[in-house]
């Protein structure tokens, strides 16, 4: 009997020292992640700024050109004052949210060897070189994408917006036929 509650305390405490290294484990992958985190709460943050940059650009056209670059810099002022104040806001809030969301992810998903290895590669030399190259790599592939990609995709682009405006019942953009007549000008 005693012997049968020595193994059992034994295997409960070697289950503790598990859990314990595990957590730790989890917590300095998620520290590693910071950066990402951080990323991510930037984008979140400034995505509804960005959306509304469009939309005004939009609505800047329908106003007298006299006034558009004014309101232009208001309009950005403003969207920049919104991004400088919510990208801390949702960076602090998705640090202290970060371990309770993605640390339970890790633990449930990974097992502590396989956090052991996400560990190693996080920390890596190769890792942070990669993390540093990646979006000046990523930037000239979309480029390169975009240039190869427009012939394509213009024509259909323009076919859609035609075709919106007609579903909307407006008349072609008369800014559209300006700007380009003007630089054959030139």
């Amino acid at each position: 009997m005693k012997r049968t509650l020595l193994l059992a305390a034994l295997v409960a405490a070697s289950m503790g020292a598990h859990a314990q290294t595990k957590k730790e484990l989890v917590q300095k992958i998620v520290a590693a992640q910071q950066p990402a985190i951080e990323n991510i709460a930037k984008n979140i943050a400034e995505r509804p700024a960005l959306q509304l940059m469009q939309a005004a650009g939009s609505a800047l056209q329908q106003l007298p050109t006299d006034k558009r670059e004014l309101t232009g810099k208001q309009i950005e002022a403003d969207l920049r004052k919104f991004v400088d104040e919510a990208v801390p806001l949702l960076r602090d809030r998705a640090m202290k949210l970060a371990p309770s969301v993605l640390g339970a992810s890790f633990e449930e998903k990974f097992t502590e060897d396989e956090l052991k290895q996400l560990l190693a590669w996080l920390e890596s030399p190769v890792n942070k070189k990669y993390q540093q190259v990646a979006p000046e790599m990523q930037n000239a592939f979309a480029q390169k994408l975009i240039a190869e990609a427009a012939p394509l995709l213009d024509p259909k682009l323009q076919a859609l917006q035609q075709k919106v405006r007609g579903t909307l019942g407006l008349p072609p953009p008369p800014a559209a036929s300006a700007p380009s007549s003007k630089p054959s000008g030139k």
